[in-house]
């Protein structure tokens, strides 16, 4: 039986988006970012259709853990890198490259005397001020980490830009200036373009790229879409209609009411809600495509169900299909509606929403 509400997954548009990046940074090694469950695609899903790329970036160990145990022999980097001795041992364990970002991790590690050494992305904070070391403190963590004899040498060098979506963002160019000033006079491979980096920043592409969401086909920059860049949407999220209804003037929608009719109006029940990952701040006129056209949304999305102003398609019927973003209708579109970023539509996709490859 098939969900009422599923996604596909459209794996040649994956494909089809790293030659874009390679388009884009021709000169660069991909490391592809497919941290969060691949941004909501399925993690093992992606990361089987990524030939061709350099390394996979995850956030935490579990997630490199998974490849390893999968069986995939890429270079697999953590990005939050580890807290602790027994994570450390695992990084090493399962040959996962790790982000060393404090002075707690660099402890560890000078007191790790195993056999097999680890494979660092040494981070300078040029500004985001989440994780990383500050210019002044740079030098001598760096010092300290040549003098490990478990790290392997040269190690690699990261920053990551904060405000990289913004094309005219005066933030973006001191952080890379910032960076290429501190580490120019040390060896070793080096990364700051994420998605906005390397469409708008040519000054950041370096010896790596890590491509976020571009990799799934969607814009980095607000009032923008993926096509506008070359790039095809990977996601698509369905469901169908399952009630009709007819309200009468003066009627309100939903919970709280916060949908009057003004007319005579034909509704329409969809089987989707923030259950499954729409989100509930889609406002009313939210764009849905029903039988491929679009219909307003009206009231508030329930956790199972939102309901569409049908008055523009009097034929639609229960078990017609519904689109709530996908050809036609951006993903980033609906963001704008909701008064948030594409990102967290593709993260927020539940477990009973049934994924489909396409």
């Amino acid at each position: 039986m098939t969900a009422a509400a599923y996604a596909l997954v459209n794996l040649a548009a994956v494909k089809h988006n790293i030659g874009k990046i390679r388009d884009y940074a021709p000169q660069a090694k991909i490391m592809a970012v497919i941290k969060a469950n691949a941004y909501g695609h399925g993690l093992l899903r992606i990361a089987e259709v990524l030939q061709g790329v350099d390394a996979i970036a995850v956030a935490r160990a579990d997630e490199g853990i998974r490849l390893r145990l999968s069986g995939f022999s890429i270079r697999i980097v953590i990005l939050e890198g580890f807290v602790c001795k027994q994570e450390l041992e695992d990084l090493i364990k399962y040959d996962l490259d790790v982000v060393v970002h404090s002075v707690g991790q660099v402890d560890i590690i000078e007191n790790y005397w195993g056999q097999k050494k680890l494979t660092v992305w040494l981070k300078l904070d040029t500004g985001m001020n989440r994780l990383g070391f500050k210019s002044t403190e740079f030098t001598p963590i760096y010092k300290r980490l040549m003098a490990c004899s478990s790290v392997k040498q040269p190690f690699f060098l990261m920053t990551h830009l904060s405000s990289a979506d913004d094309p005219h963002s005066a933030v973006t160019r001191q952080q890379v200036n910032l960076f290429k000033d501190t580490v120019k006079t040390y060896p070793g491979e080096k990364s700051i373009a994420n998605s906005a980096g390397i469409i708008a920043w040519d000054d950041s592409l370096t010896d790596w790229v890590r491509p976020g969401v571009m990799l799934y086909g969607v814009s980095p920059f607000s009032n923008s879409v993926g096509k506008d860049f070359g790039l095809k949407p990977v996601m698509s999220l369905h469901s169908r209609l399952i009630a009709i209804k007819n309200i009468g003037a003066g009627e309100v929608v939903g919970y709280a009411g916060t949908w009057v009719s003004n007319q005579q109006t034909r509704l329409g029940v969809v089987a989707i809600g923030y259950g499954d990952g729409f989100p509930r701040s889609a406002q009313t006129g939210t764009p849905v495509l029903v039988n491929g056209k679009r219909v307003p949304l009206v009231g508030r999305v329930s956790m199972d169900m939102i309901t569409v102003d049908l008055s523009s398609q009097m034929n639609a019927k229960a078990g017609d299909p519904v689109t709530l973003w996908g050809e036609g209708l951006e993903v980033e579109e609906i963001a704008r509606y909701s008064d948030t970023i594409p990102y967290t539509l593709l993260c927020g996709i539940t477990q009973r929403v049934e994924i489909k490859k396409v």
